[in-house]
């Protein structure tokens, strides 16, 4: 079983926002292989189903992005999966412009509070992501109010294109693993 876990913030004043574009990536998920989400379960609201003929399980942390790795090491530990080779996190990264994906094995959290939380639960920086790009902040801008901030309209026709390199990239890394999926779209 593969655990796909998309790091955002709930609440509908959040939805949309370039924090949220890990929620977005799993929704999209969810649409293509039509997995719906609707079980709530260890801090998460999550959806079981089949990608490439693997069992996955879809999850939205539903702790706040800070506190993710709450969630992700319940999952883990409920469903009793190897997070190095079957778990991977989806979130946003400000280092890359708007439309980047690019996907790791391991690595440090680079600011990330969300992946800092994940690897402080989960004891280890070894397992699967895939940083999505949201752009970095405009100059004078404070961070807070960038990432909780929504994809301009010139922005948003990359954005969507962005979720189906991302749905894309999950799908090669069930079926043919990270080092490839990793060869695929890390460009």
């Amino acid at each position: 079983m593969y655990i796909i876990v998309g790091l955002g913030n709930p609440g509908r004043e959040y939805a949309g926002t370039r924090h949220n574009i890990g929620f977005n990536v799993v929704t999209k998920i969810s649409d293509e292989y039509n997995i719906p989400i609707n079980i709530k379960e260890h801090k998460a609201i999550c959806g079981k189903g089949f990608i490439n003929g693997q069992k996955v399980l879809l999850a939205l942390p539903q702790t706040y992005m800070n506190l993710s790795g709450e969630s992700v090491r319940a999952l883990v530990d409920f469903y009793k999966i190897d997070p190095e080779e079957e778990l991977i996190v989806i979130y946003d990264d400000i280092s890359m412009d708007v439309g980047r994906i690019r996907m790791r094995a391991k690595g440090s959290a680079g600011g990330h509070n969300g992946i800092k939380n994940i690897i402080a639960h989960l004891g280890s920086d070894v397992f699967p992501r895939i940083k999505m790009g949201v752009g970095g902040k405009p100059q004078g801008w404070d961070l807070k109010d960038h990432v909780l901030g929504r994809f301009s309209d010139e922005e948003n026709e990359k954005m969507r294109k962005m979720l189906t390199k991302g749905c894309e990239a999950c799908s090669d890394f069930i079926a043919y693993g990270m080092q490839d999926a990793m060869n695929r779209h890390n460009n």
